[in-house]
């Protein structure tokens, strides 16, 4: 499992311009069963996803492919996690 922090870079103000392009991103990834969850950093740093289901690479072209990150809007740092032990409610996650 793998979180993805997507930090606000020097071209934060083309956010606008590619915001269709990354929802779609996003969109996609969930479609392909990877994104489990998106949201924003506070105070308005960029945004985080909890991903699994691929590899490392995999994941790494993942992300490169979202426009934010090709034109620079944001830098994206890929933590990954493995789970030990979890609230019930979470237990999918250990699977």
């Amino acid at each position: 499992m793998y979180v993805v922090l997507l930090k606000f870079a020097e071209n934060r103000a083309a956010a606008g311009q590619h915001m269709d392009g990354h929802n779609a991103w996003i969109r996609q990834g969930f479609e392909d069963g990877i994104f489990l969850m998106v949201g924003s950093l506070k105070p308005g740093l960029g945004g985080a996803v909890l991903a699994r289901g691929e590899d490392r690479a995999a994941l790494e072209a993942r992300v490169a492919a979202d426009p934010f990150v090709a034109e620079g809007i944001v830098s994206a740092e890929i933590h990954e996690i493995a789970p030990a032990r979890t609230d019930d409610r979470l237990q999918a996650l250990l699977a």
